[in-house]
């Protein structure tokens, strides 16, 4: 492991410290900061010339600041003559953002990929993307990973009777049976028209959840309504204990504050993102995903298969 250097930006310090604990080495020592006017200043001040570079970094808010610190950081390893850089994207900003759903928009997720390579990426390592697609916006190798293994595994421990997986649209509906066919319980979807881009209503729910323990999973949780609106109607339908399993906790808005609105046992989400304190209510379970990342990029290191993290 002495050709491996791992790096990180501000994102998500804590997360790069973990995947670095589990592979037993040292975090490279790099200077990322701001010049007075805000311009993101990058210094690498290690030598990385020859080795096998790993830039851990999720895009997550301010998504803008953490975009630019992660292609400068590329383009300051490319040109330190770094042998080969992995993007290493824990969560991927602008996902939402895959197609032209309105006329006159742009197709951001595939402007990002195409930054990320422009500025020297020689292959991306992600997690959750909110659609599975963005991986062919690259021409680049992607490793696409999930967080179900963490959260199956911690689910599993809770020794929920009788417990239903909650798909909290039909687009999720993937996801969703994947996790009620590991944990070996039913499933049911919340059937649910959007309004808006932050605004979804309820029309019915698809199953049965009278009197079981119910587990909502999704990709991400932004502002939280369409957490509030499938709550709800499930409790409103007879729901027990309602839990939620969602990787990315971007938490933005008004989340906390409808959060706190309704009746949800816990809210279960990895460290993709960094939860600030203030945000971070007590039905709020953080699981890490350090060791999975950590084994992804021993993996990649190494030349091995990464196929049977892939689940």
């Amino acid at each position: 492991m002495d050709k491996l250097a791992i790096f990180t930006g501000n994102a998500n310090r804590r997360l790069a410290e973990g995947i670095c604990a589990y592979l037993k080495v040292s975090l490279k020592d790099a200077l990322v900061s701001r010049f007075s006017e805000g311009e993101i200043q990058v210094k690498i001040n290690e030598n990385v010339r020859g080795l096998d570079v790993f830039v851990i970094q999720s895009v997550s808010p301010p998504p803008n600041e953490n975009l630019m610190e992660l292609l400068v950081l590329i383009d300051a390893l490319k040109r330190a003559s770094a042998k080969r850089i992995t993007a290493v994207l824990p969560y991927y900003a602008y996902a939402r953002q895959d197609r032209k759903d309105q006329p006159r928009v742009p197709i951001t997720a595939k402007l990002v990929a195409n930054l990320i390579t422009v500025a020297g990426a020689d292959r991306l390592l992600t997690m959750d993307l909110h659609a599975g697609q963005i991986q062919g916006f690259f021409d680049i190798p992607v490793d696409h990973l999930f967080a179900a293994p963490v959260f199956i595994e911690y689910l599993k421990q809770l020794g929920l009777s009788d417990g239903v997986v909650v798909s909290p649209d039909v687009g999720g509906i993937k996801m969703a049976r994947a996790f009620a066919k590991r944990l070996g319980v039913s499933l049911a979807i919340v059937d649910k028209r959007r309004i808006n881009a932050t605004d979804t209503e309820v029309m019915n729910v698809i199953g049965e959840v009278f009197d079981k323990d119910v587990i909502i999973v999704d990709d991400m949780v932004a502002t939280a309504g369409s957490l509030k609106e499938a709550v709800l109607i499930l409790k409103k339908k007879g729901a027990r204990d309602i839990y939620a399993a969602i990787s990315h906790p971007v938490l933005s808005g008004a989340a906390i504050e409808r959060i706190k609105s309704i009746p949800l046992k816990q809210l279960i989400v990895s460290d993709t993102i960094l939860i600030p304190p203030e945000k971070r209510l007590e039905n709020i379970k953080i699981l890490s995903i350090a060791n999975l990342l950590g084994e992804a990029i021993k993996r990649i290191h190494q030349e091995e298969s990464v196929s049977s993290l892939f689940v």
